[in-house]
């Protein structure tokens, strides 16, 4: 996902992603046990995609703080 995509996002708009993907990487994991995951790289793009809207999040906290 892009960095500037994500930016543009409102609070209620990211935590929505934040949450769409991590039922995706809930089931990418189930389907990696099952071994009916083919590409299990995915799940690394999944969760660095989530470390970056938690951060986005986290900047858009710490602006509200600041003023």
């Amino acid at each position: 996902m892009d960095l500037n995509k994500i930016r543009e996002m409102t609070e209620a708009e990211l935590a929505e992603e934040l949450l769409k993907m991590k039922n995706e990487l809930f089931n990418l994991r189930f389907q990696h046990v099952t071994g009916q995951l083919e590409n299990p790289l995915k799940m690394n793009a999944v969760k660095k995609d989530i470390a970056r809207v938690k951060t986005i999040i986290r900047e858009k906290e710490l602006q509200k703080v600041q003023g």
